[in-house]
């Protein structure tokens, strides 16, 4: 057990708490290792209609932990495969959210930057405040991008658009993102966790073997393959955090100055 994720159920629904909010709800191993327990029992809980996914605190999730990279503490040794396999391993995380049967909600608050924004992506639905912010981040730390991330946002927004975020990295405010249809609904932050949940507690009473098969349907309606997707970025990702740039953003983040990149 972790503390990094927090699980309640109640009346058909599941909510599901990144929580290390004095990092922004920074990814971490038992985070993750945790999400990837707790995603394939939900699945398979008749007592589960939906699953909500949030943030304690200030934000959804703030990615990767920069801190932990600008230590060289984020992934620790190994080969370029082992660090590879161990990063698709637990990107499984966003397949088991776009992927499973039940019903995903993410329920922004805040940031979702990075990681952070790939699993909200992966969810069915975003539910966001109207305070919460969205950026890709990759490009500020010299990381190429996992999670799914550039698979997901290229389904709802578009190729070219999903590309000039990755590619600027510009933050987008929550009606922004609305408007591109990166997120379903926006509301008050104040009505953030009752909105949610209402819609959370009606699909709850839905009819979830129809549900089920809605998925299915999307899931393969859409062209090529999360999969190999997600072996690409892994392979990519790993890659990128073996150079140069990455190590000189990751220390810029943390010292408050701009990076200087210089291609290797």
């Amino acid at each position: 057990m972790t503390e990094d994720l927090l699980e309640v159920v109640k009346d058909g629904v599941a909510v599901l708490t990144l929580n290390r909010p004095a990092r922004l709800n920074a990814l971490s191993r038992p985070m993750l290792e945790a999400l990837l327990e707790a995603l394939p029992r939900l699945a398979e809980d008749p007592g589960v209609g939906v699953v909500v996914l949030t943030g304690a605190g200030r934000a959804f999730s703030a990615g990767g932990d920069v801190k932990a990279m600008a230590e060289g503490t984020e992934a620790p040794g190994g080969t370029l495969e082992e660090k590879a396999q161990a990063l698709r391993a637990r990107m499984e995380v966003s397949r088991w959210l776009h992927e499973m049967p039940t019903p995903t909600l993410a329920m922004v608050r805040g940031a979702a930057a990075g990681a952070g924004l790939s699993l909200a992506l992966a969810c069915d639905l975003r539910i966001a405040g109207d305070t919460a912010r969205f950026a890709t981040a990759f490009a500020r730390v010299g990381y190429s991008g996992d999670f799914g991330g550039s698979f997901f946002l290229s389904k709802l927004v578009g190729t070219a658009k999903a590309r000039e975020l990755y590619l600027t990295a510009d933050i987008l405010g929550a009606e922004q993102a609305l408007a591109l249809g990166l997120v379903n609904r926006v509301v008050p932050d104040a009505a953030l966790e009752g909105e949610t949940l209402a819609l959370a507690a009606r699909l709850a009473r839905g009819p979830r073997i129809a549900y089920r098969y809605m998925k299915r349907n999307f899931n393969a309606a859409e062209s090529g393959t999360l999969r190999d997707l997600l072996d690409l970025e892994a392979w990519h990702h790993t890659r990128c955090g073996m150079t140069e740039d990455h190590r000189e953003a990751a220390r810029a983040f943390v010292e408050k100055r701009e990076p200087v990149f210089r291609g290797r």
